[in-house]
């Protein structure tokens, strides 16, 4: 008589899991304060990667590109030669 010792194998592989699933968190980028809306000094008024918008009048830029008021005031928008300038009118009190 001849025995056979036959090892069954799982005929399917392992789950393996998902390749999704990740992703970063927002850096909460842009405009702050827009034209025409009154700022304190110190306020944000864009955050921004590199100069997409430049400083203009009354107001700073951060080592991280921020740009800030630096006198209470107006914001204004302004395109000269072809750059986006935003500058911080002050206001009388």
């Amino acid at each position: 008589m001849i025995r056979f010792d036959i090892q069954l194998f799982a005929h399917k592989k392992g789950q393996g899991s998902s390749q999704n699933g990740r992703d970063s968190i927002s850096k909460r980028l842009g405009v702050k304060r827009y034209d025409g809306q009154v700022v304190d000094a110190g306020n944000i008024i864009i955050r921004q990667r590199g100069t997409k918008v430049h400083p203009g009048l009354n107001v700073g830029l951060g080592k991280d590109y921020t740009i800030y008021a630096l006198k209470k005031g107006v914001v204004k928008f302004e395109n000269k030669r072809n750059r986006k300038y935003v500058s911080v009118i002050p206001v009388e009190e």
